[in-house]
């Protein structure tokens, strides 16, 4: 098994990050486009439920984050002395602080229902789902009873995907 202390930063993901950077930089910074919603008692309740789903967002990464401990790390690549986590969040979805990140940018997405923010909420999603695929294969080979993990635990969206 070779250990991920002698790769380099880029051997272990971090162009995931960079890249997940700029599309969350363009969510919240970004050009809004063409606004999907132009009614504004629709646009009010929408806003609403964005707050509080952003709030709800914010309570899932922390709680993930507080489950993940010491293992925490932005690349893919898990730490050499990383353990595995199945408790907390991580019971519900495998990969919860992307989940948040997720419902965050869907929060932003009802708050400001630009047709760019919701481009580029999908490519975030796209490049989660990408990301996980990758990492995952690392915990597969770290930890080989992930694999039944997987069959249990839905990788980004509880009990859907």
């Amino acid at each position: 098994m070779n250990s991920s202390r002698h790769k380099s930063i880029f051997e272990r993901g971090a162009w995931y990050v960079v890249v997940q950077g700029i599309l969350i930089g363009l969510i919240l910074f970004g050009p809004q486009g063409f606004p999907l919603i132009t009614s504004e008692p629709l646009t009010t309740i929408l806003q609403s439920c964005g707050i509080a789903i952003g709030l709800l967002a914010c309570l899932i990464m922390a709680i993930a984050v507080i489950n993940l401990g010491k293992n925490l790390t932005p690349l893919p690549c898990p730490k050499d002395d990383a353990v595995l986590i199945q408790i907390g969040s991580y019971q519900y979805v495998r990969h919860p602080i992307y989940f948040g990140v997720l419902l965050a940018a869907l929060a932003w997405l009802l708050i400001f229902p630009g047709l760019y923010i919701l481009a580029y909420s999908i490519c975030l999603f796209v490049l989660f789902d990408i990301k996980a695929r990758r990492e995952e294969m690392w915990l597969v080979e770290r930890f080989p009873n992930y694999r039944d993990y997987q069959t249990r635990v839905k990788k980004l969206i509880p009990g859907i995907y």
